[in-house]
Formats: structure tokens, sequence, C-alpha cells
């Protein structure tokens, strides 16, 4: 089948290659001019490591990745209040777990879709459905017909609000807003740490980067915002007298990374949200990765949790051998519990990013030196890693 997929980030183009994999052409098409590269640090584990290990992608991922050793939480006045070490989550998960930037781990994956057909500066605008298949149109005025079409292409997805309808409808915020960016050569560099700084309602954490470069990571509350930002940041929108407003008395290293704000050109900044549907599929369209059950950066996992959903929708539509019908039931069946899970379990740790006030810091504090401890630490580690899906075997 030829299956066109919207948006080239992890969950597209991971997608891509196991549907090449099972026989099928897919293409891909990306509203950026380019790959996009970048973002936030994520921690990789689970689900999405095994799909990873399948596609034969982990030696790569490790050398672009970083094996962090401590979280190391401090306050405003530069004190470290609490640490966790990761050699327990990573015996706990067998080493299958690193941290990685979410633009090299997209990038690697893209590259191993090496001649899978990709139109970057171009996605899909308008979707009319028919009886052997789909007529899409493009922001560049094309037509074509393809047998199926997918959307992977995020939390603000334009497939989803095509075929299912406009994104309020599915989107709830979490009451959060993050931003994201990098600069080069800021002092202090604490490598293979991440440091977490927390106050009420806000938090800012720092990662040292390769080749000179520091990852800033701000997360704050929404009722912080004297005005509230345009839902979908506008590509003229600048969010950085937001942010100086936001943290302006915040301390600890504040005042030098906010200066820094204007040396970066790849200032990410959007709402914390998750994207909740009954249904992932409707005719011959399929939502996966945050497009259908986003369940946001504060419950983690999500790039593993993307990149298993397109496994198992390539898988099934592999084994239903073209009834794509019933490849969409058993992916929405196999997929849609535990992903509700996950969702649930994301505003209960809402309160480590951004506490809600002096006492949340506190238990924040108290929570990640309990890791540290043999029994309980094993407990609380545990819970936060718990996946309860099993991957089957298409081959």
């Amino acid at each position: 089948m030829r299956i066109a997929i919207n948006g080239a980030g992890v969950a597209g183009p991971t997608l891509a290659w196991w549907l090449r994999h099972h026989g099928h052409d897919p293409v891909l098409f990306e509203v950026a001019p380019k790959l996009r590269t970048g973002g936030y640090v994520i921690d990789f584990w689970g689900v999405g490591f095994q799909v990873a290990e399948r596609m034969g992608l982990i030696p790569t991922l490790r050398e672009q990745g970083y094996m962090v050793n401590e979280l190391r939480l401090v306050n405003t006045k530069r004190r470290t209040v609490a640490s966790m070490d990761t050699k327990p989550i990573r015996k706990l998960l067998d080493d299958q777990f690193l941290s990685i930037a979410r633009g090299d781990i997209a990038s690697t994956i893209f590259h191993a879709c090496q001649g899978v057909e990709t139109r970057f500066g171009c996605s899909i605008d308008h979707i009319e459905q028919h009886a052997h298949g789909a007529r899409v149109r493009t922001t560049d005025g094309s037509e074509e017909d393809f047998d199926l079409v997918v959307g992977a292409d995020g939390l603000h997805s334009r497939v989803r609000e095509l075929v299912f309808g406009p994104e309020p409808r599915f989107e709830r915020f979490l009451g959060f807003h993050v931003a994201a960016f990098t600069t080069t050569d800021y002092q202090p560099r604490d490598e293979l740490v991440y440091v977490s700084c927390a106050a009420p309602k806000r938090s800012i954490a720092r990662f040292a980067l390769r080749n000179g470069q520091t990852l800033f990571l701000l997360i704050f509350r929404d009722q912080l915002l004297s005005s509230r930002p345009e839902p979908h940041p506008q590509p003229n929108h600048d969010p950085r007298p937001i942010l100086r407003n936001v943290y302006a008395d915040f301390g600890w290293e504040a005042p030098d990374i906010l200066a820094r704000l204007d040396d970066t050109d790849d200032l990410y900044f959007d709402r914390v949200s998750q994207i909740r549907m009954d249904r992932w599929t409707s005719g011959r369209v399929a939502l996966v990765g945050d497009a259908a059950a986003c369940v946001s950066l504060l419950a983690g996992e999500g790039t593993g949790l993307g990149m298993t959903e397109a496994y198992i929708l390539a898988g099934e539509l592999h084994r239903a051998q073209g009834d794509h019908a019933a490849a969409f039931r058993a992916y929405e069946n196999k997929l849609q519990p535990e992903l509700a899970r996950k969702q649930k379990s994301a505003p209960r740790l809402a309160g480590f990013f951004a506490p809600k006030n002096a006492l949340g810091c506190i238990l924040r504090n108290i929570g990640t030196n309990a890791t540290s401890l043999p029994i309980l630490g094993k407990l609380l580690l545990n819970r936060l890693i718990r996946d309860n899906i099993t991957l089957p075997d298409y081959t």
C-alpha cells in the first residue's frame, strides 16, 4: 500500500521504517523546510527502547546520548537539597536506558529511513476519503491518491483537525507552559548531571551537552501569567518577555540564563497539554504519537510511546494483509488502555516539575532523596518506569 505520513518527527519516520520493512510504500510530508534538530533532553527507555533495538539503532543512540550519573536538585540560594543516583534505574532496566536530545533521536530514525520519499516544506492540508483510498491535497497545491493517510504531526496535528475535528475538542490543558533552548559557553557546567532548581509554581533545569552547549528547560504554572499567550504560538510570536516576567525574581542562575535568551534561535515554547481521544482512526486515516494520545512532557516516555504506536500500527497492517479496518481496530485495542493509564498519571507528576507551593518543594526533595533507600527506592522507581505493553512479534 502507498501510505502518506504527515510529520517527520519521531513517530512518523519510525512508522515509515516499519511500513517499508513490511513491504509498503510510505511517503513522508514535513511542514518544516528541513529536519528539525535540538529540543529538550529526554530519558529513553521501555518499549520504545525495544523498538529502537529491533531497528538496529541502539549503538548509534548510545553514541549520541548521555549516561547521566545524577539528578541534582538545588534551591534558589544555590544549595543542593536533594539528589538521585541514576545507577539503580539502569539496573532495574537492564541498562536499557539513556538520555538523549529529542532532535538527535529523530535524526537517527530519519537517516535510517534512507530511500523513503520525503517532502520537506510541504504538509497535508486537505483529505477526501473515498471507497478505495484518500485523495490528499498538500500545502504546495498538488493532489494525489494514497491507500491510507497517517497523522504523525504532533500535539497540534493538522490531520487530526481535518478528519476528527478542532483541537479544543481533544486537548486537555494541564496548567503549565514549557520553554527550552540551548546556548554555548555557559558556566557553570556539571557534566552528566541534570541540575534542577524549583520554587513555588516554576522551575529551571540545565544540562551540559557536548561541544560546549548547555540545554535549559523552564516549566511554570499558568497562574503566573499576567496575560495568556496564544494557544498555538505563531511564527512571529516572541515568548521572551513572558519568560523574563515569570522568572524576574527567581534567583539562582536565572539572571544569567535569561540573558542568554537573546543568543538563541531555537527557543521552543508551548502549552503543556494532553490529547485524549476515544478513537485514533477514521475510515482510511489513523493517528500516531502525540497526534493520537499525547501524554505530555510531564508524563515522560512520550517519545518511546510514539515509536511503539508506530511499530504496532505498521505490524497490524502487515498482519491484517491489507484489511486496514481490522488493523486499525487491533492497533487501538492493544494500546489505548495503557496510554490512558499513562495520561492519568501525568498530572500527579506535575508537582515535581513546578511545585504548587513551598510544601510541594519540600515533598519534591524528600521524594527524590527517598529513591536512594534500598527497598522504598526500588518501589518508587518501579512505579515510575513500569510499562504494561508487550511488543508483538510481527515477523
